[in-house]
């Protein structure tokens, strides 16, 4: 369903948007409240737009890690074996109890830090299996939690349950509820022969503790460790590899004449944003997001407190996901979550959200160039 007609921005105007007047005035995300029908949900469950042309060719392996070219061979099998794995699963047969059980592994597990290509890989296993669109599913670990608050526990199982691949990005390990009701679905995913890939990432401070991540993540899973294997990538993240520093924040005068000349552009003050988003749930932020083609934030701040945080990460997510880039006054994205939050149980989340902005950020000076 299409959000909601924006309204002007909440920007001043006046700020120092260009004289002439051809150009177009800027949505507003604050004036956007979509509803998403649960249909919608299960549809949208596919790579997103950024990782649509991802393909095991186009992942470029670090010539020094060769960790990054075993993983493309071992996902390339993986795809081509999930069809001879799946056969009679889930079928129950007339004098067995208990449907046959899948042999050998039925999902893997990619552990590693930040911009590796972990979700580069997993798009690609989601294109390399031989199902249709509708018979293999991709999401988010929020993505996934969203959906079964969406359509129920055991109608999530069923409309999944016929999927041959189901591949979960960044599975989180920080909120126990929901490691717990994720475990317990792709417990019954697993019984029904669905095969499964999950990636999560490994602290910056513990990229040198081996498998720590690949631990946590199967200890937390509790009874399904033995149908993951886990594929260690190293490497330094990519969106930073050769690459010059994030450009620092414009003015605000730049940034609104920037939304203004770019046609599809979004202007927002970034406290009211911060605040809009605690009145829209996560799972919408990516219909918010619909038609936007950057997204221009004046009055970057740090973010007040927990519960702020981790909404605003999950709209860097959305953004990301659709290649949107951001222009921004104020701070700089690395002073966006306190020393206390990058200590704390949500760290991985909070770092991600850096890592993502940062690229995004760069990619936006082009639009910056061409409006000034």
């Amino acid at each position: 369903m299409s959000p909601s007609q924006p309204s002007a921005p909440q920007t001043d105007p006046t700020a120092g948007p260009p004289a002439d007047g051809d150009d177009a005035v800027p949505a507003a995300l604050t004036a956007r409240a979509p509803h998403v029908p649960a249909d919608r949900l299960v549809a949208e469950m596919v790579p997103p737009p950024r990782f649509q042309g991802a393909r095991f060719d186009t992942y470029i392996p670090d010539a020094k890690q060769p960790s990054q070219a075993e993983a493309v061979q071992v996902l390339s099998d993986f795809a081509d074996g999930i069809d001879a794995g799946r056969a009679g699963a889930g079928k129950r047969r007339w004098f067995a109890r208990k449907p046959a059980a899948p042999q050998g592994p039925r999902g893997v597990y990619l552990d590693g830090g930040y911009g590796v290509g972990k979700t580069h890989l997993l798009a690609s296993l989601w294109h390399a299996t031989p199902a249709p669109a509708e018979r293999k599913a991709f999401g988010t670990f929020v993505e996934l939690t969203n959906l079964v608050g969406a359509l129920g526990f055991q109608q999530t199982v069923r409309t999944l349950g016929d999927h041959k691949l189901l591949c979960i990005d960044e599975f989180e390990l920080d909120d126990p509820g929901d490691t717990v009701l994720v475990s317990t679905l792709l417990g019954k995913l697993v019984d029904a022969g669905v095969a499964l890939a999950a990636t999560s990432n490994t602290l910056p401070g513990k990229l040198g503790e081996g498998r720590f991540a690949a631990a946590d993540f199967l200890r937390e899973i509790q009874g399904l460790s033995a149908h993951f294997r886990p594929l260690r990538i190293d490497g330094e993240d990519y969106r930073h590899r050769g690459l010059p520093e994030a450009p620092a924040p414009y003015d605000d005068e730049t940034v609104t004449r920037t939304a203004y000349r770019t046609p599809g552009a979004s202007l927002d003050d970034f406290p009211s944003l911060l605040d809009h988003l605690s009145k829209v749930h996560p799972s919408r932020y990516g219909a918010m997001c619909d038609g936007i083609e950057a997204v221009c934030l004046t009055d970057v701040q740090a973010v007040p407190d927990q519960s702020t945080a981790l909404r605003l990460v999950v709209l860097a997510d959305r953004l990301y996901d659709r290649e949107v880039p951001v222009v921004t006054s104020g701070k700089a994205f690395d002073e966006l979550f306190s020393d206390e939050m990058l200590r704390g149980g949500y760290r991985k989340k909070y770092y991600r959200a850096i890592s993502r902005l940062t690229a995004l950020a760069r990619d936006a000076g082009a639009l910056v160039a061409d409006a000034r």
